[in-house]
């Protein structure tokens, strides 16, 4: 008869490798989710689970990124950021970015947050639409601003469309300040014209 210790190492055997870090993703994106900060250092701080990357497995597919950036936590983001192996441009299964999803929800500090943190201003989700993009969409100027500072594209369209950023500005005629901003904005020289790899 098993004693109690040997039924769980006999358990533990048993579990595939890609079985536990499934469990420790979700375990790690679940902790994020309830703010959890202990846990969540503790499988940061673990670099054999290589968790920062991790995204769910339903069909959102959503990274720890797209969590904070979700609910503009600027505490999390930047903790998330600051992992040597943090991809600031992980995509979930739309193919949005923290950045999209910071620019949509018109929370400056977390564009600002993630710029910083060399977020690509142009990578853009499964429908072609950008950060500028989607800044223009939610009549953010200081937003649309900071993106076109950092380098972003005016020109490059969207695959729903096929309008960019400088059309939707100029359709906005009751956003002047808008208009304004992207019709002075520069060409980018050698902007890419399609949507960007997923990864």
């Amino acid at each position: 008869m098993f004693s109690a210790a040997a039924a769980a190492a006999f358990l533990a055997a048993g579990v595939p490798a890609s079985a536990q870090q499934m469990s420790d993703s979700y375990d790690f994106l679940e902790a994020v989710r309830d703010r959890d900060g202990n846990k969540v250092q503790g499988f940061l701080a673990d670099k054999s689970k290589r968790i920062v990357n991790a995204r769910s497995r339903n069909a959102a597919a959503e990274g720890a990124l797209h969590i904070a950036a979700n609910r503009s936590d600027s505490l999390y983001l930047r903790v998330i950021l600051q992992q040597d192996d943090a991809n600031p441009n992980l995509q979930d299964g739309r193919g949005n970015t923290a950045l999209i999803l910071a620019a949509g929800r018109s929370w400056q500090e977390g564009v600002e947050i993630l710029i910083r943190y060399k977020a690509n201003v142009n990578l853009a989700n499964q429908s072609g639409e950008t950060p500028l993009i989607r800044a223009v969409q939610v009549h953010n100027v200081e937003i649309a601003e900071a993106l076109l500072k950092a380098g972003a594209d005016p020109d490059r369209s969207d695959n729903i469309s096929g309008k960019s950023a400088r059309d939707y500005a100029l359709e906005s005629t009751r956003w002047p300040a808008m208009v304004k901003l992207l019709t002075n904005a520069a060409k980018v020289r050698g902007a890419a014209g399609a949507a960007g790899p997923r990864l």
